[in-house]
């Protein structure tokens, strides 16, 4: 069956096999054929993989697949897998029950099933949960070759966004510096910092920055990670906060006139922080702005936004407008790359 492949010199296979693995391209139901001094990685989808991979159609066989919670039950469920547990949003109690038993009785490698118990709350972003196989809500998800410990009881986290991770992460340059304002467990800041950039995030959420914190040591980017716990606002405002970050009563560095890019990824409510993200902007920044708007206009009150907090002292200039997914019927998660200038 012709299948879309990655194809790649036989000497960088293994390397750039894991790599698909890690952001959950491969297709594993799929050969992976040698022919030639290449090898063909079959892909889940031609547009998800990065751009500095080349993508052939080619026919390979199919591979003698293992049993799936689908083969046991009959059907296909809905379920996403961080790390080592499968994340389940089911209402009914029973369903829910049935698919953890038949996600445990394939050959998932898991080790544990979690259920949402409500939905999103609070300015932390967290949500309750219900655990039904396994030891609790703490697991290792890995993303493009690098490794997130993260709890979903206690921090803000999708695995959906690994790809528009990705996407930013490969724009980012040695020696830059980058400010990341709502940072969670550094899934923008770890590989940020891991191509050069000295990287500062910023999290209300104090299991967060240690998460964040600890990430960061795995990753091997410590020394160009600064992780600061509070809101911020006060953060970029500099000196004048009396006390958060890294330690009560400590002062903070003034990050005015800063950064180089920031990430803004709080789409139902970035506009409010537009002020401070204009702060800690530098001569020449990139501001990485998320929104959730009505797909008429998914990307026209980002802008204005934008230009209303940055003009006249920056001309602004959107470099890119990009569709992360689909949110809600008629509601899309997008992002605006802008570039200031002033």
């Amino acid at each position: 069956m012709e299948v879309p492949c990655v194809r790649v010199e036989r000497e960088r296979g293994e390397e750039t096999r894991q790599r698909l693995a890690d952001a959950g391209l491969l297709a594993d139901e799929y050969q992976i054929e040698v022919a030639e001094g290449y090898l063909y990685l079959p892909v889940t989808g031609a547009d998800a993989v990065p751009g500095d991979l080349s993508v052939v159609r080619r026919a390979v066989g199919e591979r003698d697949t293992p049993d799936t919670p689908a083969d046991i039950l009959g059907y296909e469920p809905t379920y996403e897998r961080l790390g080592d547990i499968v994340i389940l949003d089911e209402d009914d109690p029973e369903r829910a029950r049935e698919i953890a038993d038949a996600v445990m009785a394939s050959d998932l490698p898991v080790a544990g099933v979690v259920n949402r118990a409500s939905k999103v709350k609070g300015e932390l972003r967290v949500r309750d949960w219900e655990v039904l196989v396994g030891e609790g809500t703490e697991t290792v998800h890995r993303e493009y070759g690098n490794e997130f410990l993260v709890d979903v009881a206690e921090v803000y986290f999708s695995p959906r966004l690994a790809t528009e991770r990705h996407r930013v992460a490969e724009q980012v340059e040695a020696g830059e510096r980058a400010f990341d304002m709502f940072a969670g467990v550094g899934p923008f800041v770890v590989p940020f910092a891991e191509r050069g950039a000295e990287v500062v995030g910023v999290d209300l959420n104090e299991r967060a920055i240690a998460y964040l914190r600890e990430n960061a040591r795995r990753n091997g980017v410590a020394d160009r990670v600064t992780a600061i716990h509070g809101d911020v606002r006060d953060v970029v405002a500099g000196p004048s906060r009396p006390e958060g970050g890294d330690g009560v009563g400590e002062v903070a560095p003034d990050y005015a006139d800063w950064a180089d890019r920031v990430v803004m990824n709080l789409p139902h409510s970035a506009d409010e922080f537009l002020d401070a993200a204009v702060a800690v902007a530098g001569d020449d920044c990139v501001i990485h702005y998320y929104d959730i708007q009505h797909e008429d206009d998914p990307f026209g009150p980002g802008e204005a936004a934008i230009r209303e907090a940055a003009e006249p002292e920056y001309d602004v200039a959107v470099e890119t407008r990009h569709v992360v997914r689909s949110y809600a019927p008629h509601e899309l998660n997008v992002c605006l790359d802008v570039r200031l200038t002033r």
